[in-house]
């Protein structure tokens, strides 16, 4: 296993975590190798060129402002969403870029960000080529990103290791650090929770000390679940259209007033109840496709889920708490990794079936776990989950 619960949980932007986070973190990897190269000084015009998804369909998923932000300097879970539209007009009207925040070059938006909307890089449907060139207009340097889905990147160096057969997939990074329950398997899972008898949450707590102390997992997980929580809110509180050619009008709010004719507090309904686990959703979607603050959780198409079932432990299962949401939280990624390593959480791959399964298999585990489930009924929610969104379409 070679995944952390933080690498499954990134703080960042919608309204997509491959089209969008993806990008935006690819740009601001290749401004920082330029910086390492000792080249930034150099640059005085990037061009930028998306590919196969992302060339087809970035425009509508925010692409091009992630690229030109990245390009800023800006990372998805600390740009300032308040002003990164205007920061991004400001450089398309203005015809100048501030690369990595500290030089100004030249930027043609027509001519310097170009999607390609039938060519494809062979190794992902989302490429990314990004292309550094000096003031006599001679190319300096030459990079390809690949956004594999949940705001993963990898770059053409890992692409050419892994070689073609892989391509379907989403790759893992290597990451040869030693863990102290090493898994990639449900079987070997739940052999290792048996054998030691450990929740899911416990295991996979002890192997997140082998990136950071315990203490800061704990802080961490807590800061994502705040940003949740803060999503939740920013949805309830919005009306009118949502950003696109479609003229989606924003429900959640209107909803909301409806149902709060039943509080929460003392519902005991349970249809009643879904009423308000689909509201809690409903909200961290119309915030992602309005591009707000969201969890990729394990994607932006699936940040909904694991939100709203969080939310329903919260607020509806007695003596729930912060060290629940911890363990809610660990045990989901705990079943995410399985997705990652062996298939992948990525709508472009595997459909939205399979993205949003891999997200109802992550709550559906996580909540039998707080709710005191044995680790075969964790996977046994999971897996159930799971089978009951292959066969859909998108």
């Amino acid at each position: 296993m070679t995944i952390s619960v933080l690498d499954l949980f990134k703080i960042g932007i919608g309204p997509s975590s491959s089209h969008t986070v993806g990008p935006m973190t690819a740009a601001k990897w290749f401004v920082d190798h330029l910086q390492a190269v000792k080249l930034h000084a150099r640059v005085h015009r990037i061009k930028s060129e998306m590919f196969g998804s992302l060339g087809a369909t970035g425009r509508g998923h925010g692409t091009p402002k992630a690229i030109i932000l990245g390009l800023m300097g800006e990372i998805p879970d600390s740009v300032d969403i308040a002003v990164a539209e205007t920061r991004v007009a400001q450089a398309i009207d203005s015809g100048k870029l501030i690369l990595a925040g500290d030089k100004t070059i030249d930027f043609d938006y027509q001519d310097d960000l170009i999607l390609y909307r039938r060519k494809s890089l062979a190794f992902h449907s989302n490429g990314m080529r990004f292309t550094a060139f000096d003031a006599k207009g001679a190319e300096l340097h030459c990079k390809i990103y690949y956004s594999v889905g949940g705001g993963f990147v990898v770059d053409d160096e890992f692409a050419e290791n892994q070689g073609r057969e892989t391509a379907n997939l989403s790759p893992v990074i290597a990451d040869e650090r030693p863990l102290a329950y090493p898994f990639t398997t449900g079987n070997r899972l739940l052999e290792l929770a048996n054998q030691h008898n450990l929740s899911f949450s416990s295991l996979m707590l002890a192997n997140e000390a082998a990136w950071r102390p315990e203490h800061e997992t704990r802080a961490r997980l807590l800061k994502i679940w705040s940003v949740m929580q803060d999503c939740v809110k920013t949805g309830l509180r919005q009306e009118g259209l949502l950003p696109g050619g479609l003229k989606v009008q924003r429900r959640a709010k209107q909803l909301y007033k409806q149902l709060k004719k039943n509080p929460e507090k003392g519902l005991s309904d349970p249809l009643m109840i879904l009423d308000w686990v689909t509201l809690y959703a409903l909200a961290v979607n119309e915030e992602n496709a309005a591009g707000g603050r969201v969890v990729t959780a394990p994607t932006n198409g699936a940040a909904g889920i694991i939100p709203a079932v969080l939310h329903y432990y919260i607020k509806f299962i007695p003596g729930a708490n912060d060290e629940g949401v911890i363990r809610f939280l660990l045990t989901a990624a705990a079943i995410g990794i399985l997705y990652k390593e062996n298939a992948s959480i990525s709508g472009a791959e595997v459909g939205c079936q399979g993205e949003v399964g891999s997200a109802c298999s992550m709550a559906a585990g996580a909540l039998a776990e707080v709710l005191g489930g044995t680790p075969s009924q964790v996977e046994n929610a999971a897996e159930i989950a799971m089978e009951h969104n292959l066969g859909l379409t998108c």
